[in-house]
């Protein structure tokens, strides 16, 4: 999806992707098909300078950023306490 077609809406949500720490660039990529580059200039162009220059300290040489460099292969939590679901019903605590 070329950045000229983006709604208001895409752009907010790649913004929100492109904060969040273990949302590497290739899922901004996979969704939207914005490369690295191109988010960094929609994050330029979008955020106010002192919201961009935080934004690239924080993101500049984070391997959760990027899938290679990252080590986390399942970034999702799940708790020791949850049990599995059986049969679609939760299974309660004891």
């Amino acid at each position: 999806m070329p950045e000229s077609t983006l709604t208001d809406q895409d752009i907010d949500r790649i913004i929100e992707m492109a904060w969040e720490d273990r949302t590497p660039f290739e899922a901004i990529e996979a969704q939207f098909g914005l490369a690295e580059e191109a988010v960094i200039k929609l994050m330029r162009r979008e955020l106010k300078a002192s919201s961009w220059r935080m934004w690239r300290a924080r993101v500049q040489g984070r391997a959760t950023k990027h899938q290679a460099k990252s080590r986390v292969t399942d970034a999702r939590f799940k708790s020791t306490l949850q049990r599995s679901i059986t049969f679609n019903k939760i299974s309660k605590r004891g």
